[in-house]
């Protein structure tokens, strides 16, 4: 078995060379990394094993941890205070829409109503890393770019909700039970909430912590502290740690703007390498070979999914006014499809094994049909978020992006 350290190594390089590659064809630096994660991963699948893989889910957490917390870190009150219903607006929309057409779709095709409910839920996610990274390597900054923040962070507790009632229905369909109302909503309400709580709590205590703090080593290693201290409750409880770090987030940032402002470019400054490391996994786990077994399924999953977050987020800012160019493009940056999808198809295959052979090739199904579906998404997706930005005039110019 190789050598961890060394494979963390050779990763972190080969990323580097995949990013700065991607520049020459003008694509987003996390196109380079997947690719360079498939490459590996479906080159030296020996290496790139499954329990390499999940030994390095740690990197994996602490990006996600670091995505959350950037979020939240752009969600200021002074900021949503404009944008407020917009963001509702659109997120609701964009992944009620997205599990709405895409339920309807499989649905008359498999004619079975509980596989439609599942894949009709996990449409709804959006991965909120891909997008992110884009907004920040061009160092977008504008009406959408704030709205996509928002929308994406509260993407995450829409579809957990969504697939809480859907999967709830599935379970009723094939057990052919009776369906209670308070295990529908107990689940994912409880998640969500304790999510929130969990995060003001830290963020409020971090914050009175770092107002006497000045030095750059110590902020750094007090708000790192904190994040993994929000991550790992948060997993330990079994909440949401990408919805634990944006409360935690978004509860320094409209605390004390001195402070705050200091603790997130104080992470910036080593989470790079982090979701460099990150985005190669994700590559590394998208098995190539299954995109021809995605069949018809996964295209119809595709096209309909596309549809439903870009129809419901132009209807969404289309009924609270928004500006044309948020209107127009929120879409465009709502496609990428990774862990909270990849995530939930898992559950789903934990869930529905208990519910014989029909529940279990549910599950195998749906892992089947998201691992292919996410490595179409997360290389389509980074370019028309990056097309989106530049349409609405937010992106900074390419030459002062690479200073």
């Amino acid at each position: 078995m190789i050598d961890v350290l060394l494979l963390i190594g050779a990763s972190l390089f080969l990323g580097f060379i995949g990013g700065k590659s991607t520049e020459r064809i003008r694509a987003p630096h996390v196109v380079g990394f997947i690719l360079i994660g498939a490459l590996l991963g479906n080159l030296a699948p020996n290496v790139f094993d499954t329990a390499t893989l999940d030994s390095l889910d740690v990197i994996s957490l602490l990006a996600l941890s670091f995505i959350g917390f950037d979020v939240g870190g752009e969600m200021a009150f002074k900021v949503l205070r404009t944008l407020g219903k917009t963001i509702l607006a659109i997120a609701i929309l964009e992944s009620t829409a997205a599990f709405a057409v895409v339920t309807i779709a499989v649905y008359l095709y498999t004619n079975t109503l509980y596989i439609a409910l599942i894949f009709g839920a996990l449409a709804s996610a959006t991965a909120p890393a891909a997008t992110v990274d884009v907004l920040r390597e061009y160092r977008a900054s504008g009406p959408l770019t704030s709205t996509l923040f928002a929308v994406v962070a509260i993407d995450d507790a829409v579809a957990i909700i969504i697939y809480g009632f859907a999967s709830a229905f599935a379970k009723v369909l094939l057990a052919k039970g009776t369906l209670s109302l308070a295990g529908i909503l107990v689940g994912p309400l409880s998640e969500i909430i304790g999510s929130l709580i969990l995060g003001f709590i830290l963020g409020t205590a971090l914050h009175i912590m770092i107002t006497k703090i000045h030095d750059k080593t110590e902020l750094l290693i007090l708000t790192l502290a904190f994040i993994l201290l929000t991550t790992g409750t948060a997993t330990t409880l079994h909440l949401s740690l990408i919805l634990s770090n944006m409360a935690f987030g978004m509860t320094l940032i409209n605390l004390s703007t001195y402070g705050d402002k200091r603790a997130f470019d104080a992470v910036s400054g080593i989470s790079q390498p982090v979701y460099i490391l990150f985005f190669i996994l994700v590559g590394a786990r998208l098995n190539v070979g299954l995109l021809p077994e995605m069949g018809v399924l996964g295209i119809i999953y595709i096209v309909f999914r596309s549809a439903g977050k870009v129809g419901g987020s132009f209807l969404g800012g289309r009924l609270t006014s928004t500006p044309e160019a948020v209107r127009r493009y929120i879409g465009l940056g709502l496609l990428s499809q990774a862990g909270v999808a990849i995530g939930l198809s898992i559950q789903a295959w934990h869930e529905f094994q208990a519910f014989g052979p029909e529940g279990y090739k549910l599950g195998l199904l749906a892992i089947n049909v998201i691992a292919a579906t996410t490595f179409v998404f997360q290389i389509v997706g980074p370019p028309l978020t990056k097309i989106a930005i530049f349409r609405a005039g937010e992106a900074q110019p390419v030459e002062k992006t690479r200073q």
